[in-house]
């Protein structure tokens, strides 16, 4: 099986991204992870440019698969090697390898460097003589490659010898503009292998949607060195993802990339909570939908046999399976639901789940994201279940008291099964924040469980914009104890209503859950 290099570039492709910064403590977790995962390099920054990628090559950075990589660029025009400051700094730095990049294209050698094409390939034979005679072991990345290489291809490949016979043991091709279609990197990746005995890389941005597909053409016309991101993060429109890219070579193309593929899953989701990004639900291999199934004939021929709806099996990306229950699910998905919640699925609790669904659906419920209020309509049609609690009465106050600032308090009644009433108020950021603090203060006297509950996120959508101000809305809760995470639903015309309506599920699920357990 053919061995195929992944370099991670998450670290300093990745952080060009708008919005993403990586402290020293994110990297290091990060390159943990990266290592663990079985990456073969991680371009951890550029010790040259900033503190903390300096104190990241301070010293050796302990690794058990990953070999770590500085980044940096050639020298400047008219210095020597051996005295710029930027490549000093990298003949100084821990990092074995370091990756620095060249121009390709006559129209930057011109118009940015502004010096001939001779003395650019002087510089990127000085730079990389320079590191090689230093100790380093060298990646050359050929910037805006394939628009050099289509207006010049006879000094594209000057300039690739060049870095060869300088020493790099990698060249990397870089399509920087990322506008290049994947037929065009084939060819011209082929053209190059043919031309130029040395090991070829590819870097792909994603600024035509193509930096996967351009990936896997570069290494099925001969690349062998795979550049991008976890979650596809860098600059403008990112980097090729690797969540794709990985999979797509070891489980379709045949290719050994030596990672452990049953942590990609959970590396995706681990780098978008470092970055504090939404983790994309809707990406392929890593996503929570990448493998969830809401078609009621879907469901049903997925429970016979997986592949007839499933490309690969999730668990071997580390994701898993899950089907969604809705109007649109069918008896399939209600049954299956139903088994794994343990709870007979006869006839009768299937066609009473299902009519609930969808009644509650035309009134504007939606539980393919809500799965605590669901589980609990389950319940109570088929188990018979009831509410722990009651809540007789409850008022919101909001009060303006001066210079703009608005007060909120809610006041609740909440009994238990006894008929004792427990009244209590709280202030909060506005009424809903306040209803809920009210609820749960009231509430822990009779189940403590409740004090740990906090609310991180809410939604509102409005169903029907005609309507105004009278519209119907729903409330969207997620809550978690710190454990474990779950999502209830309300809709009213009244948006406090049905914020109370997804409290009270999510109160509710976690004074009952418990029972379900032991049951």
């Amino acid at each position: 099986m053919t061995k195929v290099y992944v370099f991670d570039t998450t670290l300093r492709d990745g952080s060009q991204m708008e919005g993403i910064t990586f402290s020293a403590e994110d990297k290091k977790e990060i390159i943990s992870r990266l290592d663990s995962f079985g990456v073969d390099f991680i371009e951890g920054g550029m010790p040259q440019s900033n503190p903390t990628d300096a104190g990241l090559f301070g010293s050796p950075i302990e690794t058990h698969n990953a070999e770590m990589v500085a980044f940096g660029s050639t020298c400047r025009p008219g210095m020597p090697a051996s005295q710029d400051r930027g490549l000093i700094s990298l003949s100084k730095c821990q990092a074995p390898w370091i990756c620095i990049f060249g121009k390709t294209w006559k129209l930057h050698i011109d118009s940015v460097l502004r010096i001939s094409p001779e003395d650019n390939l002087a510089l990127i034979r000085d730079s990389i003589s320079f590191l090689v005679s230093e100790g380093k072991r060298v990646i050359f990345d050929a910037e805006h490659y394939f628009d050099g290489y289509n207006d010049d291809p006879e000094y594209a490949l000057k300039v690739v010898e060049t870095a060869r016979s300088a020493g790099a043991e990698w060249v990397t091709l870089c399509d920087t503009n990322g506008g290049t279609l994947p037929t065009v990197i084939g060819r011209i990746v082929s053209d190059t292998k043919d031309k130029v005995d040395c090991g070829l890389g590819i870097h792909c941005h994603n600024d035509s949607d193509l930096a996967v597909a351009c990936t896997l053409a570069a290494v099925d016309s001969g690349a062998r060195l795979i550049q991008g991101t976890i979650n596809g993060i860098g600059e403008r429109c990112g980097n090729a993802n690797l969540c794709s890219v990985i999979p797509d070579l070891m489980l379709k193309m045949g290719y050994d990339t030596g990672v452990d593929l049953s942590k990609l899953t959970s590396l995706s989701r681990t780098i978008s909570e470092i970055c504090n990004l939404a983790h994309n639900t809707s990406m392929p291999y890593v996503g929570s939908k990448a493998f969830t199934h809401k078609g009621g004939m879907h469901i049903d021929a997925l429970l016979k046999n997986p592949i007839t709806y499933e490309h690969i099996s999730p668990e071997s990306v580390g994701n898993r399976r899950n089907y969604l229950v809705s109007e649109q699910t069918g008896r399939a998905g209600i049954i299956k639901k139903l088994s794994d919640l343990n709870i007979k699925s006869d006839d009768e609790h299937v066609d009473a789940v299902l009519e609930r669904i969808k009644d509650m659906e035309a009134h504007g419920y939606q539980f393919e994201g809500a799965d605590a209020s669901l589980e609990l309509l389950i319940r109570r049609e088929c188990d018979s279940l009831s509410s722990p609690f009651r809540i007789p009465a409850f008022r919101i106050y909001i009060d303006e008291i001066g210079d703009g600032i608005i007060k909120s308090e809610a006041s609740i009644k909440v009994s238990d099964l006894t008929g004792e009433i427990e009244h209590t108020a709280s202030d909060g950021d506005g009424p809903v924040d306040a209803l809920n603090k009210a609820l749960r203060k009231a509430l822990t006297k009779f189940f403590p469980e409740v004090g740990s509950i906090r609310l991180i996120d809410y939604k509102v959508r409005v169903l029907d914009e005609k309507a105004a101000t009278a519209a119907p809305v729903r409330v969207m809760i997620k809550s978690t104890d710190g454990k474990a995470q779950w999502t209830t639903v309300g809709v009213s015309t009244n948006v406090i209503e049905a914020s109370l309506i997804a409290l009270v599920d999510s109160m509710e699920y976690v004074v009952l859950r418990k029972t379900w357990r032991e049951s």
